[in-house]
């Protein structure tokens, strides 16, 4: 199976440890296609439907028509094994809405 950047998959994050983010839920991929390609784990921020429009590390966007949050504070590697069927990819808008959230919270500065 081929990995893409931003697209929106169903994601088993079960077994979890303390105020990890649990069970199966969609999940953006955000690491670059060339270590998709390579790599047996994938970078990836889960999203909820519990939403908190005041935190600033959260992305509200609409995939697979049902409005979500990007957790951009719950990034982590997964194993490929975890992802099971492809729900989307997110909007052009969306993408660089994430990519500035992402260069402000993981970035130099």
């Amino acid at each position: 199976m081929s990995f893409k950047r931003y697209d929106v998959y169903w994601v088993d994050l079960e077994p979890v440890c303390g105020s990890e983010m649990a069970k199966t839920r969609p999940a953006v991929i955000v690491s670059l296609d060339v270590l998709n390609q390579a790599l047996d784990t994938l970078v990836i921020c889960p999203l909820s439907t519990k939403l908190h429009p005041g935190w600033r590390s959260r992305l509200t966007v609409r995939v697979g028509g049902k409005t979500g949050e990007i957790a951009a504070d719950q990034i982590r590697v997964v194993s490929k094994r975890r992802l099971t069927r492809r729900i989307g990819s997110l909007a052009a808008d969306d993408v660089d809405a994430l990519r500035r959230l992402l260069s402000e919270m993981y970035g130099e500065g």
